[in-house]
C-alpha cells in the first residue's frame, strides 16, 4: 500500500484516496509517482477508514500541529473517510486540520457537505487554477458541467461557516489570468495565495 501519512516540507499530509473528479493538465501526480518523504503515493487499493484512522493514531507528530488532507486524490471523493479521520486527528491528536481540496465536494457528494466539514476541518484551500469558466475547463478538465461555478459557490460557502478559507493559484498562469484571480478573490472575500510551482 501506499503512504497514507507523509511529510512534505514543514506540514504532514493525509493521502486517503486517489480518486479524483478532475484530471488537471499541472497536476503532479502525472510527473511522479511520489512527494516529500513518501515513495509512492499510489493506492493500489483505496485505504478504508480504520487504515486511514490507524495510520493517524499510529504517527508520531511531535513537532507539527496541523494534519493536511491532501494526496493523490481529491480527499472530497472519500468523504466519510475525511471527516472520521479529520475528528480523530483533532480529538485524539490535539491538531489542528485543513482541507486541500478542488471544491467540487458538493457536486461529488450530491449535498452541501460545508456544515458536516466544518464540524472537524479549521482551515480550507480550494484549487482556483483558472478566472473564469472556459480557461477552468481546459486547465482542471473536470468530470462536471459548469464546474467553476459550482466551485466558487462552494468557496463562499466554507467562507461563510469555516474561520480559515483561502484561494490557491499557482504562478504558471499568465499575468492577466492572476490579476483576475486577484480580482475574484477581492469580489467574493477569499483570500488568494499564489503558490510557486515546483
Amino acid at each position: 500500500m501506499a503512504d497514507i501519512i507523509y511529510k512534505y516540507k514543514d506540514s504532514v499530509y493525509a493521502n486517503i484516496t486517489n480518486k479524483c473528479n478532475c484530471s488537471c493538465t499541472f497536476c503532479i501526480r502525472s510527473l511522479k509517482d511520489g512527494i516529500g518523504s513518501a515513495d509512492t503515493l499510489w493506492h493500489t487499493k483505496n485505504p478504508t477508514k480504520e487504515e486511514v484512522i490507524d495510520a493517524i493514531r499510529n504517527f508520531d507528530f511531535d513537532g507539527f500541529n496541523e494534519l493536511v488532507f491532501c494526496g493523490y486524490g481529491e480527499p472530497t471523493c472519500a468523504l466519510d473517510i475525511l471527516l472520521e479521520a479529520a475528528k480523530v486527528a483533532k480529538e485524539e491528536k490535539n491538531l489542528k486540520t485543513r482541507l486541500n481540496t478542488n471544491g467540487l465536494g458538493n457536486e461529488e457528494n450530491k449535498r452541501n457537505i460545508v456544515p458536516e466539514l466544518s464540524k472537524v476541518i479549521d482551515s480550507v484551500s480550494i484549487s482556483l487554477n483558472a478566472p473564469d469558466s472556459l480557461k477552468y475547463q481546459e486547465v482542471t478538465r473536470p468530470s462536471y458541467e459548469g464546474a467553476f461555478d459550482k466551485m466558487v459557490d462552494f468557496a463562499k460557502k466554507c467562507r461563510d461557516h469555516i474561520k480559515d478559507v483561502k484561494w490557491s493559484i499557482v504562478d504558471v498562469l499568465p499575468e492577466e489570468d492572476i490579476k483576475r484571480c486577484q480580482k475574484l478573490s477581492e469580489d467574493t472575500g477569499i483570500k488568494l495565495r499564489i503558490r510557486h510551482f515546483s
